[in-house]
């Protein structure tokens, strides 16, 4: 966009979450909860549609990964076999003047090593390990036997069902288990709105290969998951890979690579895809005392441990990319010399909260019946709303704002002969269709779909 003044920004975004009924402050009337968000009408819309896309791009898609469901609360031996008791740990610092807490690895290394905070200049404390997991209790006394933690991540409990699956689905490698579901840090900073938070949701795919395989199937799987992104109609220039050099490696990878996206604040992580070679089912062999290898009845009976080639995104993460990459404000023809602006969110039909809105002209002469009878037409194929309030053209802007890609608008001539107006929202051009033909109309524009 040329004018730096028209970019979107996290403040945008944030103020436009909130007008529209994307995403709320957690707790607002108490001031809020740092870290924790809540998603309003529109914004569970759009997460909901997003991890069906995924779902369907993992499982109905590929014959050999199903899916799965796993509890938020394991075994407390499972975080002590992942590492997650030991490793899963964030260098903490804080300023004894202004109090603000920092990542040591986030901060300036001049600032470091001369203990000075960088935003008042104070003395910084010492760095410390804080481990990131929450923890809770279980049962009715609260005398650490009932130690429990809420789960940093979704994979491990893909890991502890592994064999369940293979036994119960008649699973043959390769093949995979998909899972989305909530995760919990205690992160020690949380900004950039919905980027980084304390309560998330991750959409994981552990994909089990035998040993010798993995670099066909590490290759395969970020070939596939770029592809995601370009069904998703995401503009692919605000997308690059990035492979963890030797020091970024975690303990358990063999490789890895992240897909970055630009994002108001710079080019940050969007998904991983990585090798973890054998190292998880090994160890949870090892503290569980069960045996995790893979028969291959079809080789002799085989047995090897499989690699495991993960792919790894935040849902509410791809949310808030969705949001920063659907979000444009375009300056459009108004009457006379004046020129108008819109702000406009350009989501693909098949993620935007709402796919058609159903706006009668006027509210009398029987147009807002024929309109809703229209709209019961439409439910049951398509996300519609309903708005019959103001000039019709506040009605489109508010549409724009919510990213709604089809408005059907009810007038006179939908009376007399049974069509209405279908104005496109990327390009605001409008078409005259009967009334009867508007589903297959609909179904046609989503399919050959292209952003412009």
């Amino acid at each position: 966009m040329s004018d730096p003044e028209r970019a979107v920004t996290m403040e945008k975004l944030t103020s436009l979450a909130k007008r529209r009924g994307f995403v709320f402050q957690s707790s607002e009337i108490y001031g809020g909860q740092s870290g924790a968000w809540d998603y309003g009408p529109l914004g569970i819309e759009l997460k909901n549609r997003v991890q069906r896309f995924w779902w369907k791009e993992m499982t109905q898609l590929h014959d050999d990964i199903v899916g799965l469901d796993a509890a938020i609360l394991m075994h407390p031996r499972v975080w002590e076999a992942s590492g997650h008791v030991a490793n899963f740990t964030d260098p903490l610092v804080d300023c004894k003047k202004c109090k603000t807490r920092f990542r040591a690895d986030q901060i300036p290394e001049e600032n470091l090593a001369q203990k000075k905070c960088p935003d008042c200049g104070g003395e910084l404390t010492d760095t410390r390990k804080f481990n990131l997991m929450f923890k809770t209790n279980i049962g009715p006394v609260d005398d650490g036997s009932g130690l429990i933690y809420l789960r940093p991540e979704t994979a491990q409990g893909i890991y502890v069902n592994y064999k369940n699956i293979v036994q119960s689905n008649r699973m043959k490698i390769p093949f995979g288990i998909a899972q989305v579901g909530k995760a919990f840090r205690n992160e020690i900073v949380t900004k950039n709105f919905i980027f980084r938070t304390c309560e998330f949701e991750q959409m994981e795919m552990q994909y089990f290969v035998k040993p010798g395989d993995d670099e066909k199937f590490f290759d395969y799987w970020r070939q596939q998951r770029w592809a995601y992104f370009e069904k998703l109609g995401v503009r692919m220039d605000r997308l690059r890979w990035h492979r963890h050099g030797p020091d970024e490696l975690a303990h358990y990878a063999k490789d890895a690579y992240d897909i970055e996206y630009e994002f108001p604040m710079g080019w940050k992580e969007l998904e991983g895809v990585h090798n973890r070679t054998d190292f998880d089912l090994k160890r949870h062999q090892e503290f569980s005392g069960k045996d995790m290898q893979y028969i291959d009845q079809e080789n002799g009976n085989e047995r090897f441990v499989p690699y495991i080639i993960e792919t790894s995104a935040g849902l509410t993460r791809q949310v808030l990319m969705l949001l920063s990459d659907a979000y444009e404000e375009e300056k459009v023809a108004d009457k006379g010399n004046e020129d108008d602006w819109r702000t406009v969110m350009k989501f693909h039909p098949l993620v935007a909260p709402v796919t058609v809105a159903v706006l009668p002209l006027m509210k009398k002469d029987g147009l807002a019946e024929l309109a809703q009878e229209i709209r019961q037409g439409l439910k049951e194929d398509y996300a519609t709303d309903y708005d019959q309030a103001g000039a019709i053209g506040r009605r489109y802007r508010r549409q724009d704002e919510a990213g709604t890609p089809y408005c059907v608008t009810i007038d006179y001539d939908t009376k007399e002969n049974g069509t209405v107006t279908v104005r496109d929202r990327d390009s605001m051009e409008q078409e005259r269709v009967h009334k009867d033909e508007l589903g297959a109309y609909l179904r046609n524009k989503i399919k050959a779909y292209r952003r412009k």
